[in-house]
Protein backbone atom coordinates (compact mmCIF):
# COMPACT_ATOMS: atom_id res chain seq x y z
CA UNK A 1 0.00 0.00 0.00
CA UNK A 2 1.19 3.56 -0.59
CA UNK A 3 -0.20 6.16 1.36
CA UNK A 4 0.64 10.38 1.16
CA UNK A 5 2.64 12.81 3.37
CA UNK A 6 1.49 16.40 3.43
CA UNK A 7 4.84 18.26 4.25
CA UNK A 8 5.66 21.95 4.78
CA UNK A 9 9.50 22.31 3.46
CA UNK A 10 12.55 24.16 5.51
CA UNK A 11 11.90 26.84 2.64
CA UNK A 12 7.88 26.97 3.92
CA UNK A 13 7.24 25.26 0.17
CA UNK A 14 3.73 22.46 0.67
CA UNK A 15 4.52 18.95 -0.93
CA UNK A 16 2.47 15.70 -0.95
CA UNK A 17 4.87 12.79 -0.80
CA UNK A 18 3.84 9.15 -2.11
CA UNK A 19 5.41 6.37 0.84
CA UNK A 20 5.46 3.01 0.72
CA UNK A 21 3.88 0.79 3.79
CA UNK A 22 6.63 -0.27 6.07
CA UNK A 23 8.59 2.85 5.02
CA UNK A 24 10.38 4.92 6.66
CA UNK A 25 10.14 9.23 6.37
CA UNK A 26 13.46 10.08 6.09
CA UNK A 27 14.41 8.27 2.97
CA UNK A 28 11.60 9.67 1.09
CA UNK A 29 11.64 13.51 2.74
CA UNK A 30 15.36 13.65 1.75
CA UNK A 31 15.02 12.29 -1.79
CA UNK A 32 12.06 15.66 -2.23
CA UNK A 33 14.89 17.85 -1.20
CA UNK A 34 12.53 19.27 1.57
CA UNK A 35 15.35 20.54 3.49
CA UNK A 36 15.94 16.44 5.27
CA UNK A 37 19.85 15.47 5.13
CA UNK A 38 19.77 12.55 6.94
CA UNK A 39 23.11 12.41 7.10
CA UNK A 40 23.35 9.23 9.82
CA UNK A 41 21.97 7.13 7.37
CA UNK A 42 18.39 6.63 9.92
CA UNK A 43 20.39 6.13 13.10
CA UNK A 44 19.23 8.38 15.00
CA UNK A 45 22.55 10.02 15.83
CA UNK A 46 22.80 13.32 13.74
CA UNK A 47 18.91 14.84 14.36
CA UNK A 48 19.32 15.90 10.65
CA UNK A 49 16.05 14.86 9.76
CA UNK A 50 14.18 16.52 12.72
CA UNK A 51 10.50 17.01 11.65
CA UNK A 52 7.86 18.65 13.71
CA UNK A 53 4.35 16.59 13.49
CA UNK A 54 1.02 18.00 13.48
CA UNK A 55 -1.20 17.71 16.20
CA UNK A 56 -3.76 15.55 14.85
CA UNK A 57 -1.11 13.29 14.02
CA UNK A 58 0.87 13.18 17.63
CA UNK A 59 -1.24 10.21 19.75
CA UNK A 60 -1.39 8.27 16.57
CA UNK A 61 2.99 7.77 16.47
CA UNK A 62 4.78 5.18 18.87
CA UNK A 63 6.62 6.97 21.47
CA UNK A 64 10.20 7.80 20.79
CA UNK A 65 12.64 5.01 21.95
CA UNK A 66 15.33 5.77 23.59
CA UNK A 67 18.00 6.68 21.20
CA UNK A 68 15.55 8.52 19.82
CA UNK A 69 15.11 10.97 22.80
CA UNK A 70 18.16 11.32 23.70
CA UNK A 71 19.22 12.85 20.19
CA UNK A 72 15.65 15.02 20.51
CA UNK A 73 17.00 16.07 23.68
CA UNK A 74 20.12 17.55 22.19
CA UNK A 75 18.25 19.55 19.42
CA UNK A 76 17.73 23.11 20.26
CA UNK A 77 15.16 23.33 18.13
CA UNK A 78 13.38 20.87 19.78
CA UNK A 79 9.57 21.31 20.48
CA UNK A 80 7.07 19.18 22.16
CA UNK A 81 6.05 17.93 18.33
CA UNK A 82 9.56 17.17 17.47
CA UNK A 83 10.28 13.71 16.27
CA UNK A 84 12.98 11.91 14.21
CA UNK A 85 11.81 11.08 10.24
CA UNK A 86 14.48 8.19 10.26
CA UNK A 87 12.58 6.55 13.03
CA UNK A 88 9.00 7.02 11.56
CA UNK A 89 7.69 4.24 9.74
CA UNK A 90 4.70 4.96 7.71
CA UNK A 91 1.86 2.89 7.87
CA UNK A 92 -1.53 2.82 6.13
CA UNK A 93 -2.87 4.49 9.60
CA UNK A 94 -0.43 7.30 9.04
CA UNK A 95 -2.00 8.14 5.45
CA UNK A 96 -2.46 12.03 4.93
CA UNK A 97 0.50 12.47 8.22
CA UNK A 98 1.15 16.05 8.06
CA UNK A 99 4.66 17.46 9.39
CA UNK A 100 7.13 20.46 8.99
CA UNK A 101 10.77 20.27 8.34
CA UNK A 102 12.33 21.58 11.52
CA UNK A 103 15.15 24.32 11.24
CA UNK A 104 18.79 23.25 11.21
CA UNK A 105 20.86 25.50 13.69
Amino acid sequence: MTGRVLVTGADGSRTELAVRSGARLMPSLKAAELGVLGLCGGNAACGTCHVYVDAPWHDRLPAPDADEADMLDDLDSRRIDSRLACQLRFTEQLDGLGLTVAPHL
